[in-house]
């Protein structure tokens, strides 16, 4: 058994993270940001209103802790690279072995074949560059860092949503996981699988790896 805290844990991909997490017998923390409007989790799950983004409330939940996920999605850039940040700070400070980082990033940090990520085609949409620029900074910040274990995992670029939980899954590391149409996908339902199952038998330590079907 592993004690997870899942920031985030509110999101739709959060939600599912701490129910694969309980199904599997782990202990889980779901780090929510207003308690009072968190979902319904499933006992014995305990719910806690932090903020990923704050060493005081990130130390609270952290020292006791086998891995920190974060899953969270918001708008903006600065965001993923100061969570980022206030995770590997908290973690280095605590005694080992500290608990392992697993960040959920973005998908449009992975690369086409000649090595250029997805956000720097001239064809990535506008809207999204905020978010994929600030998920780039956070894997630098990963990548930059010293003292802390750190798995960064990356979802499809484009077909990545609720879906069927199939449990099966093929992994990568910078270039998306395609199938037989040369399409990456893969469901919240079973990043949530991925994201336990590293916790449970780690492969990419202080690495970043995506998934696929």
């Amino acid at each position: 058994m592993n004690k997870i805290v899942v920031f985030g844990a509110a999101g739709r991909l959060g939600q599912r993270i701490v129910a694969e997490a309980v199904a599997r017998g782990h202990e889980v923390t779901a780090v929510v940001r207003q308690s009072e409007t968190a979902p319904a989790f499933a006992d014995p799950v305990a719910v806690v209103a932090g903020d990923v983004t704050s060493a005081e409330s990130v130390a609270a939940v952290a020292k006791d802790a086998d891995a920190l996920v974060a899953a969270v999605a918001a708008p903006g850039r600065d965001i993923y690279r100061t969570l980022a940040e206030t995770l590997v700070g908290v973690a280095a400070a605590l005694p080992q072995p500290a608990p392992r980082i697993v960040h959920v990033g973005g998908g449009a940090t992975l690369t086409t074949p000649d090595g250029t990520r997805f956000l720097d085609l001239p064809s990535f949409p506008a809207e999204y560059l905020d978010m994929a620029s600030g998920q780039a900074q956070a894997l630098e910040v990963y990548q930059a860092s010293s003292g802390v274990t750190w798995t960064y995992i990356s979802p499809p670029p484009v077909y990545f949503a609720p879906g069927e939980r199939r449990g099966t899954y093929r992994t990568g590391l910078d270039q998306p996981v395609t199938g037989a149409d040369g399409e990456a996908r893969l469901s919240y339902e079973d990043m949530a699988v991925v994201i336990v199952e590293e916790i449970e038998r780690p492969k990419f330590l202080s690495t970043r790896f995506t998934a696929g079907y």
